[in-house]
């Protein structure tokens, strides 16, 4: 595998967990490298920390299910942790 599929898989982990408290070890581990510089090739390839992405991502999910759905926003907040 080369490194690109790699970091594809190592995205598509964070995707499929957004969920839950993701490990940044598991997840260097899914990209082959350490976490420390699978951080720094994330925020240098993606233009944002890791975890700037994830928070981005879990508002994404939130704003999406309060317009599609009838559930109470503070229950909203909850599932995406904030």
């Amino acid at each position: 595998m080369s490194f690109m599929s790699d970091f594809e898989s190592a995205i598509e982990y964070i995707e499929e967990n957004l969920m839950t408290d993701l490990d940044i070890n598991l997840v260097a581990q899914k990209a082959k490298c350490s976490s420390y510089h699978f951080q720094r090739l994330f925020s240098s390839l993606i233009d944002v920390s890791l975890s700037e992405y994830i928070r981005r991502r879990r508002i994404t999910l939130a704003a999406i299910e309060l317009q599609n759905s009838d559930t109470k926003i503070i229950d909203i907040a909850l599932k995406y942790g904030y």
